[in-house]
């Protein structure tokens, strides 16, 4: 199988992720519940994958709360800094996991941005938002569904400046580009463990900028003779056990992206879908392509999408079709009717996947 869907997961992870969950399996009990070998060597592993966040992502280990996926982590957020009826600001292409938080608390959303790969039409849309009055904003780094990166830093310079909290959606950015918590100076950054970080799935990060809201209640390890949460990070958003095994993974994950540098890891998918892109736009499909993208190629065959997406797999191509939980991105592309077939690299681009893609295209091509 070529694998094309790193957009939905990485797939294969490296191995070292796979042997740190084993181990932790096999050595670790429940962190913060005694003072025993297994109990420590649990708190010891959770507080290593804090220190290689902190590292990643320049904060502290505290700041790092571990979450179940993105969206367990963009709810803490969304939830923390959105009233109901709040005037919230959004890009042209959020995920389901930032609008329909906002739509359950009835927020009043401003869409801005909705031209792809074009940051002067984002950032001046962006700003006549937040001019006209917001209580706070939400934006992805990078659009699931056609990998635009937007402009995320400067857009947080202009929340900054209009004096507006926010959250980043750094679930296609993270382990893949730069996200630097206090350059951002964001209030909140929600990020997948299974995704650019090559952890397991049912792992997630929320970097906090702020004192956070806790979404649930109940036990920590400290302060248990007290009835509230408590009030310091990163207890006040960590109810219950943690998924040690999944966080060792994740641990392992962070570490192989730190030795083989994010850039390294950005430049290889990006030059594999810069290379897919222009191939699609020769055999005449609708491709989109652009600046500032990357490592994500979407496009419309000429057969419904999910059909296409069948036959390619059917030849060893895993891709994904239809709408990619994000709606509001096809609506701003033009392709809410069709959805696209997404091709998304991983890590482990390389030439290679992208000839075998394309010689299958060329036999569905040939059959439609």
């Amino acid at each position: 199988m070529i694998y094309l869907d790193n957009g939905a997961t990485s797939f294969h992870k490296p191995e070292t992720v796979s042997g740190a969950m084993r181990c932790a399996l096999e050595n670790c009990a429940n962190p913060g519940r005694g003072g025993y070998t297994a109990a420590m060597a649990a708190a010891k592993t959770v507080l290593r994958c804090r220190e290689r966040a902190g590292e990643l992502f320049c904060c502290s280990p505290e700041q790092v709360v571990f979450t179940h996926n993105c969206t367990h982590g963009l709810n803490i957020a969304i939830a923390s800094l959105v009233k109901p009826g709040a005037r919230v600001v959004i890009s042209g292409f959020e995920h389901n996991a930032v609008t329909r938080p906002l739509y359950a608390r009835e927020a009043k959303v401003k869409v801005a941005g909705r031209k792809l790969f074009d940051w002067q039409d984002t950032l001046e849309d962006f700003e006549n938002a937040l001019k006209a009055g917001a209580d706070a904003a939400v934006f992805t780094h990078v659009s699931n569904v056609f990998g635009y990166i937007l402009p995320v830093y400067e857009m947080a310079a202009l929340c900054k400046r209009y004096g507006v909290p926010f959250v980043v959606d750094a679930a296609q950015s993270a382990g893949i580009l730069p996200v630097d918590l206090q350059k951002l100076g964001a209030d909140f950054v929600a990020m997948p463990g299974h995704k650019g970080l090559l952890g397991p799935q049912g792992t997630g990060i929320l970097l906090c900028g702020r004192e956070p809201v806790p979404l649930i209640q109940g036990g920590t390890g400290s302060l248990s003779a007290q009835q509230a949460m408590p009030d310091f990070l990163p207890d006040m958003a960590e109810a219950g056990t943690l998924n040690v095994p999944g966080i060792a993974g994740l641990s392992a994950g962070i570490a192989y992206v730190q030795q083989e540098g994010v850039d390294r890891i950005f430049r290889r998918e990006q030059q594999q879908a810069e290379k897919c892109g222009k191939a699609l736009l020769k055999l005449g499909l609708r491709a989109f392509t652009g600046d500032h993208q990357a490592g994500t190629v979407s496009f419309v065959p000429p057969i419904d999408c999910e059909d296409a997406a069948h036959i390619l797999g059917e030849g060893g191509i895993a891709v994904r079709a239809g709408l990619h939980c994000a709606p509001l991105a096809h609506e701003s592309a033009g392709t809410l009717d069709t959805g696209t077939v997404r091709v998304s690299y991983g890590h482990d681009a390389a030439a290679w996947q992208t000839g075998s893609f394309l010689l299958q295209m060329e036999k569905l091509l040939a059959r439609s």
